[in-house]
């Protein structure tokens, strides 16, 4: 319940700068204007949240078939999770992430990058999408794609601050130029204070659903190390969306890694390797079906 009320404290946070930016834009009754949009962007992300995400970094399904070795890895740590299978999806990007999505497990969807089928080994895959499907077992994946929406309206509101100049008796242009700046760092802060504490969650209950806390240490030590040298044309396009992966997806530009949205990977690798030992180690995949199909190459 604690960590409940306080996601419902930053949502309502969100909401209120939301209002307070269209009250600067139009008076009372811009925060009108603002407190419906709100509301509505809640609404429209809790039906469309994975369908929304997906379409804008691009993702592509994959049938039973197309997955192959992936597909089928995918089901069984969903099974172990005690979860419904969720939709898998490819991401074109050769940066090596992933994340998780949906508004509850039977509406829940993964994606994994292409270039993480083909940098990580079998068992780093496998914690990765472990620590995927423990966001969508805590329900973590509709609080963090709303949040993801609201920051990027915020951010929005306070672009047209500048250009609109604001209302002459509530700021003018001063008023404009500062919710240029700190409404978009507002948001941020909301989105990082949500994710931090659950990535570590995350990272336990995946290392959990897999069995090996040393695969998925290693798969955030190559991830992080690749992805800081890997442009992701989506997530820099939609940088609101980045706390959603498994490692922060920005690569600098524009400033981003001052509003980093997960903790240090050092630290994720400390706690997990702490587990080492402490869980009975089961194997991460199902046996191999003796070809290379679909996305999953060398394997």
């Amino acid at each position: 319940m604690h960590g409940n009320a306080k996601v419902f404290v930053l949502m309502a946070a969100m909401t209120a700068l939301v209002m307070a930016l269209g009250w600067m834009l139009g008076g009372q009754g811009g925060a009108v204007i603002a407190l419906l949009l709100a509301g509505g962007m809640n609404v429209f992300s809790w039906w469309n949240s994975d369908k929304m995400v997906l379409r804008q970094q691009g993702a592509v399904e994959l049938s039973p078939q197309q997955g192959g070795d992936l597909y089928r890895m995918t089901a069984e740590l969903a099974r172990r999770a005690d979860l419904p299978m969720p939709k898998l999806y490819l991401l074109p990007t050769e940066q090596p992430n992933a994340f998780a999505t949906g508004r509850n497990p039977e509406n829940s969807a993964v994606a994994v990058t292409q270039g993480l089928v083909r940098s990580l080994s079998r068992d780093e895959i496998a914690g990765v999408i472990a620590h995927e499907l423990a966001h969508i077992k805590h329900r973590d994946t509709l609080t963090m794609t709303v949040t993801a929406t609201m920051a990027g309206a915020v951010a929005m509101m306070g672009n047209m601050m500048l250009f609109t100049g604001g209302r002459d008796d509530r700021g003018g242009g001063l008023g404009a130029i500062l919710a240029m700046i700190f409404a978009p760092m507002a948001a941020m802060m909301v989105q990082m204070a949500i994710s931090r504490a659950r990535e570590f969650e995350a990272d336990a209950t995946g290392a959990q659903i897999c069995g090996q806390p040393r695969a998925l240490a290693s798969a955030l030590a190559k991830i992080s190390q690749l992805a800081g040298r890997t442009l992701n044309i989506p997530a820099e396009r939609n940088p609101a969306a980045a706390a959603m992966f498994i490692v922060n997806p920005l690569n600098g530009l524009r400033m981003d890694r001052l509003f980093a949205t997960h903790p240090a990977t050092e630290d994720r690798i400390a706690r997990l390797m702490a587990m080492e030992g402490g869980l009975p180690e089961r194997p991460s995949s199902i046996p191999r079906s003796g070809r290379d199909d679909g996305p999953w190459g060398r394997g």
